[in-house]
């Protein structure tokens, strides 16, 4: 087919581009601009690129034209394609339909964790030889790109080992494919949460936390979402959920038809639900961590992660649950890989050292997500100082919703700079507070400062970063370029 992209260029729809060309269709895409990395990424994937939106893109006539979310109901080229009878779809409905037909989706939902744990499970099923197709909303480092066709079609015959707890289809499963499941809206003509599309044969629930405001205004709407996921999974297959987050026990408890396996951290308030995978923590060090895993209350070895932070662990074991009840994927072979595991992009992904400063790149922005990337940064680098460089930049993150829990998310950290707020078209009385929210920090011992620019910050950083520091750079977005003027700044005084 010659398939059309209509705002092509973000993360997920650029990858859906990419998947849609290995797949051997003729594949376009129009976007307002195209920087690097999708830019650049989709040309060379070989998608053709057209820069605007206009109706003129449309001729030739597609054969599909898939509509973004990012589009609104004015956007001229979506709206011709509409008013003009052409064949129209969304992201979720173009992967559940033409990539996710005929395979078992295993789908990983959650506030936080989604990404890591989405890639940690195609890790672990390529390792074990399942050749997994996959659709991530990040770079996995051990992959060359954010999406895979599956390799083979491979049948429920070429399962390597057997399921330990329960069978919950794994006897059955067809070739897998991996989904960072999202619940941001399907589009403006279809306001559902994507991840209601993809029909889960085994789903993850990592964690739930008010988030996305933007698209739900309150706790209640959030919460219905994936209450929406969980029961679309059949009672046939599988849910992978976390025991230590009340509002995922309640909603599973009340919600799920399929079997759940419960996964928790050893000291975790489980909320009365033994958990059928457990870890307990072990060494941790620059080198990462490692893990003792408990499966059904028997010991199942020592598993390590190159990856610091007790939330990377229990994003290990929700993709163990995943591969090894889900799929049959034998613990032994998830050892070795999840040891060979390198993490993901923009997940504290260490950039550049300069003048013995390291400076760390993380996407973290919701407070929870804070918390730990520093905690884990923290633990990883315990003697310097740590600095937390935030841009809040999220509608969620830039409103007053988490005001007091951003107090308390910087407290692994010893100096805090706040960048100004990504959208400041939010009405005051909305908006996150900058100056409160310093005064508050500063009341917790920390030395915290709101800075005019980024320009600001990187003078600053380099005048005050000394040899030993750990500099985290914490945003969902481009933070300006600070990234490339931070290591210029650097560089420059190391000389």
């Amino acid at each position: 087919m010659h398939v059309h992209f209509v705002a092509v260029a973000g993360t997920g729809m650029g990858a859906l581009a990419g998947l849609f060309k290995a797949a051997g269709h003729d594949v376009s895409g129009s976007d307002v601009s195209f920087y690097p990395p999708m830019g650049p990424a989709l040309a060379r994937w070989g998608v053709r690129l057209l820069t605007g939106f206009d109706p003129a893109h449309l001729d030739p006539r597609p054969d599909l034209v898939v509509i973004g979310n990012v589009c609104r109901p004015t956007n001229p080229e979506a709206r011709a394609a509409i008013d003009g009878g052409m064949r129209v779809t969304t992201m979720a409905h173009a992967l559940a339909d033409h990539m996710l037909a005929g395979r078992s989706p295993l789908v990983v939902a959650g506030t936080h964790g989604k990404t890591t744990t989405s890639s940690m499970c195609a890790w672990i099923l390529h390792e074990a030889g399942r050749d997994p197709g996959f659709l991530i909303g990040g770079l996995p480092k051990n992959f060359e790109a954010s999406f895979r066709l599956p390799r083979s079609a491979s049948s429920a015959s070429d399962r390597r080992g057997l399921p330990l707890l329960g069978e919950a289809g794994a006897g059955r499963r067809r070739t897998p494919f991996v989904v960072e499941g999202d619940e941001y809206d399907t589009a403006f003509f279809e306001k559902t949460p994507k991840f209601w599309h993809y029909q889960p044969e085994v789903g993850v629930v990592t964690s739930m936390e008010h988030d996305h405001i933007d698209i739900y205004p309150d706790a209640a709407s959030y919460e219905a979402a994936f209450r929406g996921f969980v029961e679309r999974i059949p009672e046939t297959e599988l849910v992978v959920a976390a025991a230590h987050d009340p509002r995922v026990v309640e909603l599973v408890s009340r919600s799920a038809r399929a079997e759940v396996a419960w996964f928790a951290l050893e000291g975790d308030d489980t909320h009365g639900r033994p958990p059928h995978w457990l870890a307990a923590p072990a060494e941790a060090g620059e080198s990462g961590q490692s893990f003792d895993l408990y499966a059904g209350g028997v010991l199942a070895g020592r598993f390590a992660l190159q990856m610091p932070g007790h939330h990377n662990v229990r994003n290990a074991i929700a993709a163990i649950a995943a591969a090894a009840q889900g799929f049959g994927v034998p613990l032994s072979t998830a050892t070795t890989a999840l040891a060979g595991f390198a993490g993901v992009r923009r997940r504290q992904d260490l950039l550049f050292e300069a003048r013995g400063v390291r400076v760390y790149d993380d996407f973290a922005h919701h407070p929870t997500a804070v918390d730990e990337t520093l905690r884990a940064l923290r633990s990883r680098h315990p003697a310097g100082a740590l600095w937390a460089v935030f841009e809040p930049r999220s509608a969620t993150a830039c409103r007053a919703l988490h005001q007091e829990p951003y107090a308390r998310a910087f407290e692994a950290a010893d100096r805090v700079v706040l960048a100004p707020l990504g959208r400041p078209d939010i009405a005051a009385g909305e908006r996150l507070d900058l100056d409160r929210l310093v005064r508050d920090i500063e009341r917790g011992g920390k030395r915290a400062e709101a800075a005019a620019s980024v320009d600001a910050i990187v003078t600053a950083i380099a005048r005050d970063a000394r040899e030993g520091d750990t500099i985290a750079l914490l945003s969902n977005g481009a933070f300006g370029g600070i990234y490339e003027k931070l290591r210029g700044a650097l560089s420059a005084g190391a000389r």
